[in-house]
């Protein structure tokens, strides 16, 4: 395969590489965190009871106590951010389940 076709066909792909890569932050996701919720300190991982897995993709720490929390996860610059009820920043998060 010469190297003109191999650039055509990567081009090609690029698109749907980047749309693969997004597709979990199209629109925006409701849900509530299972469980305890203690904030995020770096590689935090969020089970959440519509039954997706989703974790910390850019380091922050925020410490905040709730029970089942409701969250929102959106399309951001860069990717995810999940926004917790009654937490005033939010964090980048990407999905792993």
């Amino acid at each position: 395969m010469n190297m003109r076709l191999c650039l055509i066909i990567l081009f090609a792909c690029l698109p749907a590489l980047a749309q693969a890569d997004s597709r979990y932050c199209q629109e925006a996701i409701e849900s509530n965190i299972e469980g305890n919720f203690e904030g995020w300190d770096g590689e935090s991982v969020f089970k959440l009871t519509n039954g997706e897995v989703w974790q910390q993709s850019a380091y922050a720490y925020t410490y905040h106590y709730a029970y089942r929390p409701s969250v929102i996860i959106y399309p951001s610059k860069g990717g995810c951010a999940m926004k917790v009820d009654n937490v005033s920043s939010a964090v980048q998060v990407e999905r792993i389940k």
